[in-house]
């Protein structure tokens, strides 16, 4: 951290890990004038950047508009693109021009740094609040405060969107669409002139969301080039960018989708952005890696064991029955699962989907007693108690829909929205609703001392409006959720939370602020799965993300597939099973006993250490795995996606490991012996537990074995002893 001062800048430098932010806070508006590689605490580096950043540009010489435009780009200083803020007086006031009236930074580079730059815009009456963090981990996040200042009158907010600059060697664009079952699908294009926009107007995350956008040198990979990403901390209407303009400036931002009115600023009050998050690094490895260290730092970071989870929802559907579920209970206990979740079903009428949403009330029509007897088989064979609930939503016909039609997100009085999954979205700001919805929830979690919520949102946000008012309420639903997410937390300690939307339609890094783990999909087909979790695994770690064994053929693809994929697909993530395992034969639920074993000799290392991944160069194959974080231990798994177009898979080379250190490849320790059947048997490798050096390892690598398609090899690498060093 330095400070230096060119002229009339004054430029300050956050550094941590590999990264560096140099920041301008003399304008109003605080500037980045570098994002990307580490530099040194030299303040000749500052006053040079300063120097550059005063250039003018623009061949016609009409607009004297400064190289770097501030984190929210104002008109004012001769910025001609996307603006940082737009809103206004009854239509006036639409244009600022803040002046910094002061700033503040604090920390040091291996605890964090953050700096706050005030400034005021006198004419129109705001104030501006902008905080800039770099995490210890390398991870930079910032957001802004306006307030209005004026002594009466409201000013209407219609955007506020920040943004940070990224190199001209930023020639590639990578995020990410998808749909319910194929979440966090890929697209990649060339950094063209113009504006990339990703806007989620679901009022929920989404699983088409952008999730994570990444600018990169061409042709980057997990492994090779430079890369810039930014994502977007926000579970409502949100909008991810990538923008260059005519004077060749690139830049990368985000911020929260306003719908009409929805921030309208009383004197005094403030508005606050999400946080738009910011990592750079070598390559897409180094971006997950950054990411997965600062959530890992967390206080709130799940700290102990991931447990394995049995979930019911598969197994049962909505055919409840105790008997049934006790004896679930039962063999996943002997196949070694440690928590048992109730799915969907349980609660009043709930006999499919159309009905009981907001009746949290056990339905004393299957469980006469409550559900104290599963809950209590349940633990007396060792697991932990987990019930779902959808605490945002209501269906139409359920008692609180009958007494509270009011509570109904709506346009208007004088019709309902769309119905989507038979349901319609309760309204949480208004507090008599809120409050019922909590007390309810509260009650439960107290009784049946449940340990685990799997919190659901099964529908978009529809013309989401107050129904008494007319008023749209997505921003304020939002609030809500995460206000009930935080009271339930309060009041019950060690509760856990799952974010789950529709499968994986609610992953951002605001929800998890509240959550301990995302439902990446409701496809665990692993075929899919391997894709979602490969993309999913870029912004969290394998901890944070469920990952379930289902039944052979899965219930969303109609694929068949063995158990040993099904399972090596699980593996990296938070281990589950969600089948119905009286259909399992003996020799299954042995298998699938050993796989849970491994996991849980394993997880340790799967749920601390680095994930990388092989740019293995046959989109047929992929190789990847975690790293500990001495180097000393690894978990690989080489993967068959397809057939491939060549005869015989290349070398898997396996990078990350330390160069001079020797490993020993060990096979992993099921009675089967082999996870995989192969054209050509098993690779001599597998057989001889060869010892290698890290170095070779990386630079010439393993043979890859014929695998047949949608098939998995894992193994291990263990650090045997040290090689020699070159003098």
């Amino acid at each position: 951290m330095s400070m230096s001062t060119a002229g009339s800048v004054r430029v300050h430098t956050l550094t941590a890990a590999a990264t560096s932010l140099v920041v301008d806070v003399s304008s109003g508006v605080p500037r980045v004038l570098h994002w990307g590689a580490r530099l040194d605490d030299n303040p000749a580096h500052e006053r040079f950047l300063a120097t550059l950043s005063e250039a003018q540009f623009g061949a016609d010489g009409l607009l004297g508009q400064h190289r770097h435009p501030a984190v929210l780009p104002e008109q004012s200083a001769g910025w001609m693109g996307t603006p940082g803020l737009e809103g206004h007086r009854n239509g006036t006031a639409f244009s600022t021009q803040f002046v910094a009236t002061g700033h503040e930074l604090s920390g040091r580079p291996d605890q964090g740094q953050v700096l706050v730059s005030r400034a005021v815009d006198e004419a129109v009456q705001l104030a501006l609040t902008t905080t800039i963090e770099l995490s210890a981990e390398g991870v930079a996040r910032l957001r802004a405060a306006l307030t209005n200042t004026a002594e009466s009158g409201t000013f209407t907010v219609d955007a506020m969107r920040l943004v940070l600059p990224v190199p001209a060697e930023a020639q590639e664009i990578l995020d990410f669409t998808g749909r319910h079952l194929r979440e966090r699908s890929p697209q990649r294009h060339p950094f063209h002139a113009g504006t990339h926009v990703r806007e989620g107007r679901r009022g929920r995350t989404g699983s088409d969301a952008s999730f994570l956008l990444v600018a990169g040198t061409t042709d980057f990979g997990f492994r090779r080039g430079e890369v810039w990403a930014v994502h977007t901390a926000w579970s409502g209407n949100h909008v991810t960018f990538a923008e260059l303009g005519l004077n060749g400036l690139r830049l990368l931002g985000g911020g929260e989708v306003l719908l009409p009115g929805e921030v309208t600023l009383e004197p005094g009050n403030t508005y606050t952005t999400p946080w738009l998050y910011a990592v750079h690094g070598n390559g897409l490895d180094a971006v997950a890696a950054a990411f997965h260290q600062h959530l890992r730092a967390r206080a709130t970071h799940p700290a102990s064991p991931r447990p394995v989870v049995l979930n019911t929802w598969e197994a049962v559907y909505f055919d409840h029955d105790v008997d049934t579920l006790i004896e679930l209970a039962t063999l996943g206990s002997k196949v070694g699962a440690e928590r048992f979740v109730l799915d969907d079903g349980w609660f009043l009428g709930r006999r499919d989907d159309r009905k009981g949403l907001g009746d949290w009330q056990v339905d004393p029509a299957i469980w006469p007693k409550g559900l104290h007897s599963l809950a209590e088989a349940v633990r007396s064979l060792g697991m932990q108690f987990g019930l779902w609930f959808e605490p945002e939503m209501v269906n139409d016909d359920s008692e609180l829909a009958r007494a509270h039609p009011e509570w109904i997100l709506a346009p208007g009085d004088g019709r309902l929205p769309l119905t989507g999954r038979h349901q319609h979205v309760l309204n949480l700001a208004i507090p008599d609703a809120f409050d019922h919805v909590l007390e309810s929830i509260s009650a439960l979690i107290a009784e049946y001392r449940i340990d685990y919520i799997k919190w659901d949102h099964n529908r978009d946000l529809v013309e989401a409006g107050d129904r008494r008012t007319g008023e749209a309420k997505v921003h304020a639903q939002t609030l809500a959720a995460y206000a009930l997410m935080d009271e339930l937390r309060r009041r019950h300690p060690g509760l856990e939370i799952e974010s789950c939307s529709s499968g994986g339609g609610r992953v951002d890094l605001e929800v998890l602020q509240r959550t301990d783990r995302v439902w990446a999909s409701d496809c665990i087909d692993p075929l899919e799965r391997q894709r979602i979790q490969r993309w999913t695994g870029l912004l969290l770690p394998t901890e944070m993300v469920g990952s379930h064994v289902g039944a052979p053929t899965a219930h969303t693809t109609d694929r068949t597939h063995s158990l040993a994929f099904r399972a090596a697909t699980a593996l990296f993530g938070h281990f589950g099973i969600e089948w119905d395992l009286r259909n399992a034969s003996p020799e299954e639920l042995e298998e699938l006993g050993e796989w849970v074993a491994l996991y849980k000799q394993e997880r340790e290392l799967l749920h601390s250490g680095t994930a990388v991944h092989c740019d293995y160069p046959d989109d047929a194959y992929w190789a990847h795995g975690v790293v500990s974080r001495d180097r000393t231990r690894a978990l690989f798994t080489f993967v068959a996606l397809d057939t491939s177009a060549a005869a015989q898979p290349g070398r898997i080379r396996l990078p990350a490991l330390d160069p001079d250190l020797s490993y020993r490849v060990e096979s992993v320790p099921l009675s089967a012996g082999a996870l995989v059947r192969t054209r050509s048997g098993q690779p001599s490798w597998w057989l001889d537990r060869p010892v290698i050096s890290g170095r070779a390892l990386e630079a010439v690598g393993l043979q890859g074995p014929m695998l047949y398609p949608e098939q998995a090899l894992v193994f291990r690498l263990a650090a045997d002893q040290p090689t020699l060093k070159r003098s």
